[in-house]
């Protein structure tokens, strides 16, 4: 007579058997496996048998291709993540006005933020155990992409220094406003929380155009394609409305 399984063998996850895969093959897939796992968890908290385990592979063969363990595992597996996340800076075959264009890049890169949650909190906060310089350079280059797609989408080839600290001051409040997003529970819709995005861009752009040339040409040219009921548009009826 078979003996019964346990209860706690019978709750044990079962691991998916072991399928051979060609080798680049294999190691996107352990990436993949990896951004799952960090998008759920803090980096801190993932193991590699949490990895091996959930790609059905053994703790060896995660070695074999990550031979610096963990470390190098999350290092590919956050290049992976930065290289997704610039492209969310763009959309394609887009015609609305500026701002409406802005919103939509927004609501790309809220998508990432939303789908990789926990590891993009523990990566922005810098209070990931296994954060190194390398991991931190991974992120400088993904906001400094974020810089040349905005001023780009601007229509700008050389900023001056007023217009680029403009950008990189907007990326870093989009940044906060990211993290206290997910630390509040999403309570803003989504919808609202990048045309407040926006509006900050403008009123921004505004303040900086008073002391910058290159700015007031700027804001010039976005402002005469946008129209009434654009976010811009609406922007400046709400303002007016309010006696400014």
């Amino acid at each position: 007579m078979a003996a019964t399984p346990s209860p706690a063998a019978a709750e044990r996850p079962r691991r998916t058997g072991y399928r051979r895969l060609p080798v680049q093959q294999r190691r996107e897939q352990l990436i993949a496996v990896a951004l799952e796992l960090f998008a759920a968890r803090p980096p801190e908290d993932v193991s590699l048998d949490d990895v091996a385990e959930a790609a059905g592979a053994s703790r060896p063969l995660v070695y074999r291709y990550f031979a610096g363990g963990k470390q190098q595992l999350y290092e590919a597996a956050l290049r992976s993540a930065a290289s997704e996340l610039t492209t969310r800076f763009t959309v394609a075959a887009f015609t609305g006005t500026p701002t409406e264009q802005l919103g939509a890049v927004l609501h790309r890169y809220f998508d990432f933020v939303d789908e990789h949650a926990a590891g993009y909190g523990a990566l922005l906060r810098g209070g990931s155990v296994v954060e190194t310089a390398r991991t931190s350079a991974i992120v400088d280059d993904v906001r400094r992409a974020a810089i040349r797609r905005t001023l780009r989408h601007l229509g700008v080839r050389e900023a001056g220094p007023r217009l680029t600290l403009l950008v990189r001051s907007w990326i870093s409040v989009v940044e906060a406003s990211a993290i206290s997003w997910l630390d509040e529970g999403r309570q803003i819709p989504l919808d609202s929380l990048c045309a407040w995005l926006v509006d900050q861009f403008v009123v921004m752009a505004a303040a900086t155009a008073v002391r910058d040339d290159q700015t007031a040409e700027v804001l010039h040219h976005w402002l005469r394609l946008e129209t009434d009921e654009s976010p811009a548009g609406v922007l400046v009826s709400r303002l007016r409305d309010i006696g400014m």
